[in-house]
């Protein structure tokens, strides 16, 4: 670890004490080309740890400025402060994007590693009335928004095609399921019936491309029932992101095949939606900066497992959230197997800053628009007028944007904070949320956020220490 007299402070924040979750000041601090969150609490002592690790890219050329815009429904007064007056309260600075509803806190699996903890002492599932009560709260809330069924693993339900359906008569028009993809692959009828019902697409957990990686991460071998999963969502033509968590030593050397595994499956899986390791739920120890990943590193190992083919220039800060949580890439696979990169046409980029409330809204349409089963973009990098988009010739237009509908691919990656890396500044402008029990909208880092004890500040059941 870096002494602290090597440090430079480029700005100042908020965070969390992680034992006992108290709100304390804190500083971002560069050392070299890394960069640390720096914390004290009065009564439980200083907490360092890496936020940002390299210079490819640098923390420096990755921020970007916004304009602040509070959701249109605040349902929780501003009283203790950021993060315990989530509801949403007047402090925060994003709209609503994609929103979870977590249907049932029961799983098929017991990973050792488990942001909800599923499995632990689950309840009784949500009733189709409170989930109807849900979809209502979030349309009087400025919706409809992006949809994302979760838990738990929400196909253990035999009723989740009348969740989605009832979600899709309310006008929810972009559902997708958080699925570990067990029953999808073995009960196609069941994955049938959820397509039937308005489902857009599955949101796959997938942490490598062999069962070492999910002997460690989930507990059992588990690659031959993903695929089988993927090739169930093909029959269906119903699209796939493939989910990943990055854990350091584990598949960190395995995100280059992933990509691999994923272009060799266009245009069932749509892309790849990296998510390095963070220490809430349910983990098997303490954390150490060794046992993180951070984003510039993905993005990196991208580059470098790919041969190049991946460029880190591809891959920008997000137009939406926080800059630094997370980051895209989008593409088109040509028919010679060249990976094209384009970037949409953005007339207010360049020098000025984009009002979050357009930004949110333009993300809620891009999931929807680029995850389904077939995405449609015209003329994707802006270029309607010269015979060239994305530097193929269009002379057949129609031929091209089949080219773009099927085969655009994109790459992501967020990074969810913890009690260690919270930065409340991140957290105000989050625009992933958690409907809760009490049909209050939480963000999502603060909904899941646990003290070193695997006390929870908003999950409504009770968690026990970490073992």
């Amino acid at each position: 670890m870096p002494k602290a007299t090597e440090g430079m402070i480029l700005s100042r924040t908020e965070s969390l004490c992680p034992v006992c979750l108290k709100r304390i000041p804190a500083n971002r601090v560069a050392y070299g080309e890394d960069v640390y969150l720096e914390k004290m609490c009065n009564d439980h002592g200083t907490f360092r740890v890496i936020i940002w690790r390299g210079s490819h890219p640098s923390y420096s050329s990755w921020g970007s400025a916004k304009l602040p815009s509070r959701p249109p429904v605040c349902d929780a007064p501003v009283d203790k402060g950021c993060p315990f007056d989530c509801g949403l309260c007047p402090d925060h600075r994003q709209h609503t994007c994609c929103v979870l509803l977590e249907v049932t806190g029961r799983c098929n699996l017991q990973c050792p590693v488990c942001f909800a903890r599923s499995g632990d002492g689950a309840g009784e599932d949500a009733s189709l009335a409170e989930i109807a009560a849900w979809y209502k709260k979030l349309m009087a809330s400025g919706g409809p928004f992006n949809i994302q069924l979760s838990g738990g693993e929400p196909t253990v339900r035999d009723d989740l095609p009348e969740i989605i359906a009832m979600g899709r008569s309310m006008g929810f028009t972009f559902i997708q399921v958080n699925t570990n993809g067990l029953r999808l692959a073995r009960e196609p009828e069941y994955a049938r019936k959820l397509k039937a019902a308005g489902l857009s697409c599955a949101f796959l957990q997938f942490d490598g491309t062999n069962d070492a990686i999910y002997r460690k991460i989930r507990g059992r071998d588990l690659l031959a029932e993903k695929i089988r999963a993927i090739e169930c969502c093909a029959e269906l033509e119903l699209g796939v992101i493939l989910v990943v968590t990055v854990v350091p030593g584990i598949n960190d050397k395995n995100i280059g095949e992933i990509v691999r595994f994923a272009l060799e499956r266009i245009p069932t899986v749509r892309g790849v939606h990296f998510q390095p390791i963070s220490y809430f739920g349910r983990y098997p120890k303490m954390p150490t900066d060794e046992d993180r990943i951070t984003l510039p590193e993905i993005i990196g190992a991208l580059e470098q497992q790919t041969e190049g083919r991946i460029q880190v220039a591809d891959l920008h800060p997000p137009r939406a959230e926080n800059a630094y949580c997370s980051f895209q890439g989008n593409y088109v696979l040509m028919p010679d197997g060249e990976l094209k990169a384009w970037r949409q046409k953005d007339p207010q980029q360049c020098c000025s800053t984009v009002p979050d409330s357009a930004s949110a809204k333009r993300a809620r349409e891009f999931v929807a628009k680029k995850w389904t089963g077939a995405a449609i973009a015209d003329h994707p990098c802006g270029v309607e007028d010269k015979g060239l988009c994305c530097g193929v010739n269009t002379d057949s237009l129609d031929e091209f944007l089949n080219r773009v509908e099927r085969y655009s691919f994109c790459l992501s990656g967020m990074a969810f904070q913890d009690a260690w890396t919270l930065d409340l500044d991140r957290l105000r402008e989050c625009f992933i949320h958690v409907v809760a029990d009490n049909d209050r909208i939480i963000p999502f880092c603060a909904y899941n956020l646990t003290d070193s004890n695997g006390r929870s500040l908003y999950r409504p059941q009770a968690v026990g220490p970490l073992g």
